[in-house]
């Protein structure tokens, strides 16, 4: 733990996960049941999810974020028999009760509230070896809600031996090449998709894996020196946070150790891409997926630079790019993104949503409602998601542009590009910008701001307006929640 300093062994690990993993089946959890834990970066969060990995359940990781409706919400439509906590969580996890009628088991790390047994009292007294039928689980992990309720993401459970490579083992081993010496940075939090499956899909390699607690721009490179990282996963907005630290404290840290710096999750501007490996080398690996597995589309560093703004090729899931009545595009032509081939998924218990994800001809083609096109040579680029677009005027603006030009500005921490209503044009764009010093928002500002988008893009592209505030919606992993902030324009 990159905070605290506490140290996990793999002996106290896997003991850890053994003795959860035997009171859930003195509990009468058998395979293909469900379990939902809601917790901070706790030193105990992996050994939970692995205790539930290895005996074949569904378990879904909560957001540690989230208000006592949202919280009970999953917890009941995911289907949980035993939901674990801890003390620092308290006042969340103990509003749910009544609304969650199917937890049979309620656990506190940390402490004990009304309703809760004490974690660590209930694992003390089982045994620390393996349950008699272990077997892989899955994790069943619930969108972050940018557009709506939240969806459980159900793949298919393998029930395969425990130890048994899944695809992203296999993909990591490719690609990134993990062994005992590899160290793994993890600066997000572990309820997240990506985080959670790369430590895990880590442990398997017998890597070392480091969490931090919070991301820290500066934090994060003193913890690649201190302890020799080879490996990490970022998201773009923690490349500008690191990019505007000043120059001084950037090159106060040997990096040399980093072999491989992964980022997914949202788009990297270019500009931004290219500086991280100015900076870094040509050690940044980007792919583009989603919770729901059905595609991997990749890119290393020498792939990028030959081809600036591409999230690479597919490594899992054959590419189509079809016009709203589902039929496919040429070759450099924009539409929705639908994949072949992948794995299997269905959204929990919403079978409408589920449909929505299918192509509408019916040939098993699956979509996670993301934009972009392909060039002649394969590689893939995203335009931004379908349901952040704007029409103004008739026309079609994908904000992920102007974003990208003003996420690089000097003067803008944060900024989201959206849709506000407008009488003439039925949407207009605006910018919502988190100055970098706020006390220069001001119309000074937003002009500089909006002649910086029109010289460097077409004006119907560019932002008509620009609103300031001291912080946006943006959920830990950097994923912006845009329709919380639709939500006030259009209310």
């Amino acid at each position: 733990m990159a905070g605290s300093g506490k140290v996990i062994t793999f002996r106290e690990l896997d003991e850890e996960s053994n003795r959860l993993a035997q009171l859930l089946r003195a509990e009468g959890l058998r395979p293909g049941d469900h379990v939902a834990f809601m917790l901070e970066n706790h030193p105990s969060f992996l050994a939970i999810a692995w205790a539930a990995q290895r005996s074949g359940l569904y378990y879904t990781a909560i957001s540690s974020r989230l208000q006592a409706d949202e919280l009970a919400y999953i917890i009941d439509n995911c289907g949980a028999r035993v939901f674990l906590t801890s003390a620092r969580l308290a006042e969340v996890a103990t509003a749910v009760g009544d609304r969650t009628p199917g937890v049979e088991l309620r656990l506190m790390l940390d402490g004990v509230a009304p309703g809760f047994d004490s974690y660590e009292e209930r694992i003390a007294g089982q045994p620390a070896g393996p349950i008699e039928d272990e077997c892989e689980g899955v994790d069943m992990l619930y969108s972050s809600g940018t557009t709506g309720r939240p969806k459980g993401v159900k793949p298919t459970l393998s029930l395969a031996p425990a130890g048994s490579p899944n695809k992203l083992t296999q993909l990591v081993s490719f690609l990134f090449q993990p062994d005992e010496q590899s160290v793994y940075l993890s600066p997000a939090p572990l309820y997240h998709a990506a985080p959670l499956r790369y430590c895990l899909t880590f442990h398997r390699f017998g890597s070392t894996v480091v969490v931090m607690e919070r991301f820290d721009p500066e934090e994060a490179l003193r913890l690649i020196e201190r302890y020799g990282v080879t490996h990490s996963q970022w998201v773009p907005t923690m490349f500008i946070r690191m990019l505007k630290l000043p120059e001084a404290t950037r090159t106060a840290y040997d990096l040399s150790s980093l072999r491989y710096a992964v980022h997914a999750a949202a788009p990297c501007p270019v500009e931004v891409k290219r500086q991280m490996i100015d900076w870094w080398g040509p050690v940044l690996h980007e792919y583009y997926a989603g919770t729901e597995g059905n595609c991997f589309v990749y890119a290393d560093s020498k792939a990028w630079l030959e081809h600036p703004g591409t999230v690479g090729r597919p490594l899992l899931g054959e590419i189509h790019v079809c016009d709203e009545k589902g039929d496919e595009l040429p070759v450099g032509r924009t539409g929705t993104l639908y994949f072949a081939g992948g794995p299997e998924f269905e959204y929990h218990d919403d079978p409408a949503k589920t449909a929505s994800s299918r192509d509408p001809h019916g040939r098993g083609w699956t979509t996670l409602g993301d934009v972009g096109y392909v060039d002649e040579e394969g590689f893939l680029y995203l335009t931004d998601r379908l349901s952040y677009m704007i029409i103004s005027g008739g026309v079609n603006v994908y904000p992920q542009e102007a974003e990208n030009l003003l996420a690089v500005h000097p003067k803008v921490a944060d900024v989201a590009v959206i849709g506000v209503p407008d009488p003439e044009m039925g949407e207009a764009v605006k910018a919502v910008v988190q100055p970098m010093d706020l006390t220069e928002a001001g119309p000074e500002l937003e002009r500089e701001l909006i002649e910086h988008c029109r010289a460097n893009l077409a004006h119907y592209k560019c932002p008509r307006t620009v609103d300031f505030r001291a912080e946006l919606p943006r959920h830990p992993t950097g994923k912006l929640y845009k329709r919380l902030l639709k939500d006030e324009y259009w209310k």
